[in-house]
């Protein structure tokens, strides 16, 4: 919300010294949040006056189409005498009071002016557009053309309000009532102590029988409605400078005079209006919802496809405003038009103004679903002040006769569902309690009775909440306000007390752990959303019943386009490889660990939890029992090369190697024993696929995949060739591990290494034979590894030969030969009677 200085000035009697900065500390201790103080006409410098052409000459010979003009600038030039102006504009004409810099004057952006000689004439100055003085688009992007009623010589930066302070303001979604200058000027008084000239104070006519018939619906959609007739409205007339300055400076750009007025009390009272040309609006205004696969045009032009959730504006012929969030083209404000032959000017002249409160839900899920966010939507998501519909078309309504020549019917339709104004309990210390801190009665009601609340009651206090603060539903709504008003730089600071000695919880270290050993294997860690559309899980090649497509949706989700709680971190990872590939970084290794979100069979109800007191057990237990199981997983991706080519050798490219290695380096920092097997599943090549094992409770559990991933993953979801990746149930990893790692027990004897060939059947998981030596060598082997994996006609047909390297070591003696090879040979048995191995060459 951009807040004028000047027009806030209007509402409350700030300190003639006062600047822009010293409103915006007062209103950030009051809560808001003022992003920025922009200074308007920030170094300009004068002269610039009103002028007005008296010839035009067309310069030929030149690319673009150049004009010579000479304009009267009264004695602004110390002669009297026309100036003399080169321009290249053509949307004036000869007559027309324009605005001109003379020689010795600075514009925006330090932008020095004097005369010069250009396209074969001296210019002595420059008549100026908008964008040249700062003052945003008018929507003619060419010269400013003035009334006629402006005298010759007037001073152009007063008349046209350049110089001004602006404060840019980010309203947060529980103070819509600020997006609007009542509200902004409402927290300013209380900020500053003084009092506040409410505009939307106005005498409204009562309702009556005769006014514009409306009929709603859906009164829960739609509580109040107001409409007002206004007819005889010239359609020539225009927006004067001080309102299309002002909407320009609060950021919007002037279209036509009735629409200007909306937006203008819009932007002074905070609700959105429309107004409709009567001529084209065919009996009754009604409200209803859309009739589901109705069709409709908005103003923008753009042909819409309504949902039945979506609230529209009706008369005769169907729909004629998207309510809430756009007007319909078929009733649209016309545009004046003069003939050229009789020079009669025609347009709309007769308007129906709507003012209406609707469902904020409603209001924000169609612009949500249209994608069609305005300053109305905007408003209403928020929250608009119901009480204030009236006034705001009883202003509208002044503003067009004052400024169209219009007269206002007398009829007044107002339609109201039933409601009561909204109370609320609270014992008097209650702020007290929360804040830790003492306020006192007389201060609590005080600071409820400045934000518009009326409050009765002594030690429990009755509070009626008013129209404009919806965001006003409980105690601690009211102390919160309490405490702003009274500044949050008072509230004491008092540090938790945290017993000593207790440090980091076992799952805190692994998950460090594990960050530093990936960080130091050369991943780089990539942080990413934890939300996901579902249609990832196509691109993934997941089953339909796989568990993991059960997601847990927001109910207010950032994007419509991921409205889901992650149940996997593989789409964020591959989502932070692709932007990087596509930049150019093509060597990548990238990991996360971070909480996945998985569904319960029965979702339960959360509770809200008081913020007064701490929570019961019970309270905690049911908040707990209402949220989705949050394992966390540990993720890697892989592409491009793993080790880069240069003088000391070829390189190599990242391959599903490296994701399974990863996987074991994660099971070493967790102490667990990983069982590396064949396996298959989605977004994983069925033939370069390895499941992850573990035991648990005697019982063997899948924990995660790793390998490369298929091509048409790859293809699906735009990754390199050949990517690469893994994922595992971190939880579950630590889970199998001990409580604490072991250190490792070095022996000074020396080691005694045995290798064996074993032939067998290519079906065989190279796993299932390690695992079998490991069991058959007994203590004495110290490590065992796979040097070399043969198959050809030396072996068979369908067969395979493993070659292991087996190092045996005793912690207290050397070993003989003897020993050394006895394991070997128990090993090599083991492995013959489980997995049919025999020794290469046997």
């Amino acid at each position: 919300m951009r807040v004028p200085l000047s027009w806030l000035r209007e509402y409350v009697d700030l300190p003639a010294g006062e600047t822009g900065r010293d409103v915006a500390a007062k209103l950030v201790d009051a809560g808001l949040e003022v992003e920025t103080v922009e200074q308007l006409g920030g170094g300009l410098k004068g002269p610039l006056v009103v002028g007005q052409v008296l010839t035009i000459e067309e310069l030929e010979g030149f690319r673009k189409p150049i004009r010579f003009c000479t304009v009267d600038v009264g004695q602004a030039n110390g002669t009297g005498e026309p100036q003399e102006i080169v321009c290249g504009a053509r949307n004036f004409s000869v007559g027309d009071k324009v605005v001109v810099v003379l020689p010795g004057a600075v514009l925006p952006g330090d932008f020095a002016i004097a005369s010069r000689k250009t396209y074969g004439r001296t210019s002595h100055g420059m008549i100026c557009s908008g964008d040249e003085l700062g003052m945003g688009d008018d929507g003619t992007h060419g010269i400013i053309v003035l009334p006629h009623e402006h005298e010759v010589g007037t001073d152009a930066i007063e008349l046209l309000q350049l110089v001004d302070e602006v404060l840019d303001i980010d309203i947060t979604p529980d103070r819509g009532y600020c997006m609007s200058l009542r509200g902004v000027a409402r927290e300013a008084a209380t900020a500053y102590g003084l009092p506040l000239r409410d505009p939307a104070l106005l005498d409204v006519p009562q309702p009556n029988s005769y006014g514009y018939p409306v009929k709603i619906d859906d009164p829960a959609g739609c509580d109040r409605f107001t409409a007002r007739t206004v007819t005889g409205l010239d359609p020539d007339a225009r927006s004067p400078i001080w309102l299309t300055r002002r909407l320009q400076k609060a950021g919007m750009r002037p279209i036509s005079l009735a629409v200007d007025i909306t937006n203008y009390v819009m932007l002074e009272l905070g609700q959105p209006l429309h107004a409709y040309d009567r001529s084209s609006i065919d009996g009754t205004i009604g409200v209803r919802r859309a009739e589901q696969g109705e069709k409709f045009t908005t103003l923008d032009g753009v042909k819409r496809t309504l949902d039945a959730e979506d609230l529209v504006i009706t008369d005769n012929s169907g729909p004629i405003g998207l309510a809430g969030v756009m007007g319909g083209a078929n009733t649209e404000i016309a545009d004046s038009v003069t003939d050229p032959e009789t020079g009669q000017v025609t347009g709309t002249t007769d308007v129906v103004i709507e003012a209406a409160h609707f469902d904020s839900v409603s209001i924000s899920r169609t612009a949500r679903r249209m994608k069609l966010s305005s300053e109305a939507s905007k408003r209403f998501e928020r929250g608009v002040d119901p009480q204030a519909a009236a006034a705001a078309a009883q202003r509208t309504v002044d503003l067009l006769v004052l400024l169209a020549g219009g007269t206002a019917e007398a009829g007044v339709t107002e339609v109201l569902a039933p409601g009561a104004p909204r109370t609320i309990a609270m014992p008097a210390d209650h702020p007290d309690r929360v804040a830790g801190m003492e306020y006192g009665r007389e201060t609590v009601v005080r600071r409820l009775q400045e934000i518009g609340c009326d409050v009765y009651g002594q030690d429990e206090l009755v509070v009626t909440v008013p129209s404009w603060r919806p965001d006003l539903a409980a105690p601690n709504d009211l102390a919160e306000e309490v405490i702003r008003l009274e500044g949050y730089g008072n509230l004491p600071s008092t540090l938790p007390q945290v017993p000593s000695g207790r440090g980091l919880t076992a799952r805190q270290q692994l998950h460090r752990r594990v960050g530093r050993a990936l960080a130091g294997a050369g991943y780089v860690e990539a942080l990413s959303y934890p939300f996901i559309g579902e249609g990832v899980f196509d691109q993934l090649q997941l089953p339909a019943h796989d568990a993991t497509r059960q997601v847990v949706k927001l109910v207010n989700p950032i994007s419509d386009e991921e409205p889901a709680l992650r149940t996997t971190l593989l789409p964020g990872l591959l989502g932070a490889l692709r932007r990087n590939d596509s930049r150019g970084s093509h060597d990548l290794a990238l990991f996360e660990t971070g909480s996945v979100f998985r569904a319960a069979a029965q979702p339960g109800v959360a509770v809200r939890l008081p913020v007064d007191r701490r929570p019961t057990d019970e309270e905690i237990a049911t908040l707990n029992a209402a949220l989705p199981a949050q394992p966390r997983y540990a993720a890697v991706v892989l592409a491009g090369a793993r080790e880069q080519a240069g003088w000391w050798g070829k390189g190599r490219p990242a391959d599903w190697a490296d994701a399974v290695q990863a996987a074991r380096s994660l099971a070493v920092e967790a102490g667990a024993e990983l069982v590396v097997r064949q396996g298959q599943y989605g977004p994983w090549h069925p033939g370069r696929c390895a499941e992850l094992v573990v035991t648990l409770g005697g019982v063997e559990q899948v924990i995660g995949h790793a390998g490369e991933l298929h091509p048409r993953v790859v293809k699906a979801m735009g990754l390199p060739a050949r990517t690469s990746a893994m994922e595992l149930d971190l939880d579950r990893l630590a889970a199998a591990g001990g409580e604490a790692l072991q250190a490792p027990r070095i022996s000074t004897f020396p080691v005694a290494t045995q290798d064996v060939a074993l032939i067998v059947d290519a079906s065989v998981p190279a796993s299932s034979v390690e695992a079998a030596l490991r069991k058959g060598a007994g203590e004495l082997l110290e490590s065992l590894r796979l040097f070399d994996v043969f198959t050809g006609e030396q072996v068979g047909e369908g067969k395979k030969s493993l070659a292991y390297a087996l190092r045996f070591r005793a912690a207290d003696r050397t070993l003989t030969a003897e020993e050394s090879t006895a394991a070997r040979d128990a090993a090599v048995a083991l492995a013959g009677e489980r997995t049919g191995a025999v020794l290469r060459g046997a």
